[in-house]
C-alpha cells in the first residue's frame, strides 16, 4: 500500500503510429465534406428562412393554411429556420477545424494542429451530447405533457 503513494507519477507518453496518421488523415478529408455539406445547408436554411415572409404575403392560400396565426406564424416560422441553419453551421464549423487542423497535424508532424483539432473533437461530441439531452428531456415532457392532458380530459 506504501508502495503506491511514494511512487512518482511518469508522463504518459503516446505514439502516433503510421496507421493512426492515415486513420486521422481520412477523418480530415471526412470532416471536410461534411463541413461544406453543413455549411451549404445551413445557409440553405437561412435563405429559406428569410424568404417565407415573403412566399406568405405573396401566396394568400397558403397563409390562409396559418389561420388565426397569420404574421405571426410567418416570424415564428423564420426564428425557428434561424435557429435549425446556426445549429447547423456551428457543427459544421467545428469539422471544418477539425479538417483543417488535423491534416496540418498528420502532414507536417504540427503537434499543435493535432492537438486543437482534438479539442475541436471534444467540442463537437459535447455539442451533440448536449443537444441529445435536451431533445430527450423535450420527448419526457412531451409524452408527461400528453399523458397528463389524458388524463384530465
Amino acid at each position: 500500500m506504501e508502495d503506491f503513494e511514494n511512487e512518482v507519477p511518469q508522463e504518459v507518453k503516446l505514439i502516433v503510429t503510421e496507421e493512426m496518421r492515415s486513420y486521422i488523415y481520412d477523418i480530415t478529408r471526412w470532416a471536410k465534406f461534411l463541413a461544406i455539406v453543413g455549411f451549404a445547408f445551413a445557409a440553405l436554411l437561412v435563405l429559406v428562412s428569410f424568404s417565407i415572409p415573403s412566399l406568405l404575403g405573396s401566396n394568400p392560400a397558403l397563409a390562409k393554411q396559418f389561420g388565426t396565426m397569420g404574421p405571426g406564424g410567418s416570424t415564428a416560422i423564420t426564428i425557428i429556420y434561424l435557429v435549425l441553419g446556426l445549429f447547423y453551421f456551428y457543427p459544421s464549423m467545428l469539422l471544418f477545424r477539425i479538417s483543417k487542423n488535423g491534416k496540418q497535424g498528420v502532414l507536417f508532424g504540427n503537434q499543435e494542429g493535432l492537438n486543437t483539432a482534438m479539442q475541436n473533437v471534444k467540442s463537437l461530441f459535447k455539442f451533440w451530447g448536449i443537444i441529445t439531452i435536451a431533445v430527450i428531456v423535450a420527448y419526457f415532457l412531451l409524452v408527461f405533457t400528453v399523458g397528463a392532458g389524458m388524463a384530465v380530459a
